[in-house]
């Protein structure tokens, strides 16, 4: 198989990653990629939301299948282009991608479906706000309803921070605050058929503790020992099947990755929010504890064959993902700077490597900082104390001037 991956942040570095272990992928492309995907990968220059563009160099390399890693080319109908050569393609149309490209499109769908979300308003005008976030109460919850780079989202007790970033976005939704733990489960799907993978939790706050701004997420951790056994399968039949099902009635079947943000309050399981994409950083720990080769499940999914896919097979182990960012992020980061540490890591930690997400070689030939979220360190262990000790020992040897990271991803999850 001869497969091409669009993007180039640490999610495409693991898609990549588990790509080239997979021994029925022959050659792997990705584009635009970054320094560490061109250890796995042979890249190409393409405007990731040039649907034709995508299309034209798919079909210059003689790709078998597509795989769309952000969400923007596939609100954009970057899948769609690709479909229309011919070519498989991994990741919903664009209209199905607007599940996550509109909150208020979700919440309509999930409404039609019977799926358990929180109450919401969704508001356009300062009076409307007003009215919503008077109804609700604090904690706020306020949502742009399009993208915004998992940074769109602001919850706040402050009354003038929720109405300030609701009155600065064109489109917004406003709902109730859920209680309880976070949880994100990916499935794959033909649209039809829905094949759950394992749950993870990821950390948006940029701080130790959940403190400080909202981030794209700075680390994540798999299995989830104090989850329900049962979660998978509730979430299946109660959140995943009833969307897919919902979308393909209205005429716009959704195939690709279904990533359903969950809350387990202490009234059950409620929808967050849905992505039409893997994860960021939650695909790097899931990815890695998958046994099944990722092409062939990816492209059961693109040519509608799901419901003849064996069951998937997974390690009994734990893996554990921390994100090194730049000084300043989330704000505007500091980039430029030399990465010292990565081939210590690849020497020395057998059981720990380094995901790249805003990363570039510079003239020199060096790994250097490009992004907000620079590398994506990922341990795995026999259980979440082991792939943790591991995961923190190989960010200790990654130098990056200015850089911070949190020290408590998946800190009380092992010691449960």
């Amino acid at each position: 198989m001869n497969v091409l991956v669009i993007g180039g942040g640490a999610r495409e570095h693991a898609l990549c990653r588990a790509l080239s272990l997979d021994p029925d992928v022959e050659s792997l492309h990705c584009a635009p990629g970054n320094a560490g995907i061109a250890e796995v990968a042979e890249l190409h220059a393409v405007d990731a939301l040039d649907g034709a563009a995508v299309a034209d160099l798919a079909e210059r390399l003689g790709a078998d299948l597509v795989v769309v890693g952000p969400e923007a080319p596939l609100v954009a109908g970057v899948a769609d282009a690709v479909r229309a050569r011919g070519i498989d393609c991994f990741g919903p149309s664009g209209q199905a991608a607007a599940l996550e490209g509109s909150k208020a499109f979700a919440k309509d769908v999930m409404a039609a479906a019977g799926v358990p979300t929180a109450r919401s308003y969704v508001c356009t005008t300062p009076a409307e706000v007003d009215d919503a976030l008077d109804a609700f109460g604090a904690p706020y919850v306020v949502k742009d309803d399009g993208l915004a780079a998992g940074k769109g989202v602001v919850v706040t007790d402050d009354l003038e921070a929720a109405r300030a970033h609701a009155n600065s976005c064109e489109r917004v939704v406003i709902e109730e605050y859920l209680d309880g733990p976070e949880v994100s489960l990916f499935a794959v799907t033909d649209g039809e058929t829905v094949v759950p993978l394992q749950p993870a939790q990821d950390f948006k706050r940029a701080h130790d503790a959940d403190e400080g701004p909202n981030t794209g997420g700075m680390g994540a951790y798999s299995p989830l020992p104090w989850a329900d056994p049962r979660l998978v399968e509730e979430v299946e039949r109660t959140v995943l099947q009833p969307t897919v099902d919902e979308l393909r009635r209205r005429g716009t079947p959704f195939a690709g990755l279904l990533y359903a943000g969950l809350a387990i309050t202490s009234r059950g399981v409620r929808v967050i929010e849905f992505n039409a994409r893997f994860g960021d950083p939650e695909t790097q720990v899931v990815l890695a504890r998958l046994r099944t080769p990722l092409a062939g499940l990816l492209r059961a999914a693109a040519a509608g064959r799901l419901a003849d896919f064996p069951p998937l097979r997974w390690s009994d182990g734990a893996a554990v993902t921390v994100v090194v960012a730049s000084e300043n992020y989330p704000g505007t980061p500091r980039t430029g700077d030399p990465i010292t540490g990565l081939d210590e890591v690849a020497e020395q930690d057998e059981h720990a490597y380094v995901l790249h997400a805003g990363t570039k070689a510079d003239a020199e030939g060096r790994v250097v900082s490009a992004g907000g979220r620079v590398l994506s360190v990922t341990a795995t262990g026999a259980d979440l104390a082991e792939a943790r000790e591991r995961a923190y020992l190989a960010v200790g040897r990654i130098g990056l001037k200015g850089s911070h990271h949190r020290s408590d991803i998946a800190e009380k999850a092992a010691q449960a």
